[in-house]
């Protein structure tokens, strides 16, 4: 995959994952008005659990896969079907697990009344790790608009649910009373998981094609040195969940509230999180694309050269994303209800943070070339330990403001702790010096504006769009120099 592959194929992957998951995130607004905040504290707390267990169920075989796929010792289709073979007896397991136990282990999360929201996301969580793999065959074979497709029909598939047993249900009820047979309006939340069950059988249907031909067959020669590697990647995304979730998975029970109200600022914090979904799309977005380029290039002379400037184009569109929502963040509050409202000073806190991930992201190409993954578990480890030990300490204190900023110290630490190990491992010329000045920069025109709004109280929409346009003038007069050193 070349540079400009690398970058089409973003396009791609991001306009699947922006105009899809903002479709998605339309559903927001109709979550936090339809819905209590305690209500919907359910919600991100379950979809916090799901984060976990979908990396632990993935074992870590997509990336394996990437990387055996090129071993020259190893046929392509005996990887893939060892790989799927063993997510699937894997996930199916699990699930009867999760049926058998589903009653105390509602019980022990406090919904006793509810077991299917346990069992429902267990089947979610099973069909997701069985399809992670075809997904990744897809990406491996620049099959990106396939791809994008599936994951949109997904999303369609989830918005139509939800739009019917959420809005349109309800009026039929009141229309046809006889509806009540098959429709119970106190079951509330339970209707959005059913929704995602729904979307994610049917994108299993559609993947069927990557299922063809594929003999079920546990090959030990394959899968012992695919999961050697692969199993340290459980350990890194494990400990991305615990910086990306636990904090919505543990609000519950650090909050010094009762278990109402401590649900209520748990569904506060988890909408106010929505509101850093563009910057977490680009991540997501420059992932799928990222991996496969960081392998395919990997061989090349001029390989460290580009990825310092996939790096450095990577952080100017990033700061970019972080001006536009905390610029216009008056407008974006609209798509939450008022009763949410009280928790945007977050938004600021986790876009930088993201915005951290990312950079992580392009930073780990050091121990995925290098054959290093325990090295790089180790990083993760190190920053999940700050996070648990951050919000143990920062939760009873500052509510879900602790957990805001202990997100972005965890985000911060393994930047730092990767691109020092990086220059010992696998050292990239990344241009530091120009990565500082955006984030600088993109931070000065949020403080100017911030100082002009309460000390002048300029025009909201003025002074915004004048920061906004100053940031994109540096940048795009930086580009220009970036594109004729290149053609020089």
């Amino acid at each position: 995959m070349s540079l400009r592959q690398l970058i089409s194929q973003t396009a791609i992957y991001g306009l699947s994952s922006i105009v899809g998951r903002f479709l998605n995130y339309l559903l927001v607004p109709l979550y936090t008005y339809t819905f209590a905040a305690g209500e919907y504290g359910v919600v991100s707390e379950f979809y916090a659990y799901a984060g976990f267990f979908a990396v632990l169920l993935a074992f870590g075989l997509e990336t394996g896969y990437f990387r055996f796929r090129q071993n020259p010792d190893y046929q392509h289709d005996s990887v893939y079907r060892s790989s799927l073979s063993f997510l699937f007896t894997s996930s199916l397991l699990f699930f009867a697990v999760i049926a058998i136990y589903q009653q105390p282990l509602s019980a022990w999360l406090r919904y006793p009344q509810h077991p299917d929201y346990l069992l429902c996301f267990a089947a979610i969580l099973a069909l997701d790790a069985v399809t992670a793999l075809p997904f990744a065959r897809l990406r491996a074979e620049n099959k990106a608009w396939r791809f994008a497709g599936i994951k949109m029909a997904e999303i369609f598939i989830t918005i139509a649910l939800n739009l019917f047993l959420l809005l349109a249900c309800p009026k039929l009820l009141a229309i046809w009373p006889d509806l009540a047979a098959y429709y119970d309006p106190k079951q509330g939340v339970a209707y959005i998981f059913w929704a995602n069950l729904i979307a994610s059988f049917v994108k299993l249907l559609l993947l069927l094609p990557q299922f063809k031909a594929i003999q079920f067959k546990l090959d030990p020669r394959i899968l012992a040195p695919m999961l050697r590697y692969s199993l340290p990647m459980v350990v890194i995304g494990f400990a991305g969940m615990i910086n990306e979730m636990l904090d919505r998975a543990i609000l519950k029970v650090m909050l010094p509230y009762d278990l109402p109200t401590n649900l209520k600022m748990l569904g506060i914090y988890g909408a106010c999180y929505k509101l850093s979904i563009l910057m977490t799309l680009f991540v997501q977005a420059f992932r799928y694309a990222g991996e496969p380029f960081f392998f395919s290039y990997a061989g090349r002379a001029d390989a460290k050269r580009a990825y310092a400037l996939v790096m450095q184009y990577f952080v100017m569109a990033g700061v970019l994303i972080f001006l536009v929502v905390t610029l216009y963040l008056d407008f974006f509050k609209y798509f939450i209800g008022e009763e949410y409202r009280e928790g945007l000073v977050v938004v600021p806190i986790l876009l930088l943070a993201n915005l951290c991930l990312g950079i992580y992201v392009n930073l780990s190409v050091w121990y995925k070339l290098s054959d290093r993954t325990g090295l790089g578990a180790w990083v993760s480890l190190a920053g999940a330990a700050l996070t648990v030990g951050l919000n143990l300490l920062w939760i009873p204190e500052f509510g879900y403001l602790g957990s805001a900023w202990a997100t972005l110290a965890c985000y911060g630490f393994m930047v730092l702790a990767s691109w020092a190990l990086g220059r010992f491992y696998y050292p990239v010329p990344y241009p530091l010096a120009k990565i500082s000045a955006y984030v600088l920069l993109g931070l000065g025109l949020y403080f100017g504006n911030q100082y002009l709004q309460s000390e002048y109280h300029c025009n909201l929409w003025l002074s915004a769009t004048a920061c906004l346009l100053v940031y994109l003038l540096v940048v795009l007069f930086e580009a220009r120099l970036l594109l004729r050193r290149r053609a020089a």
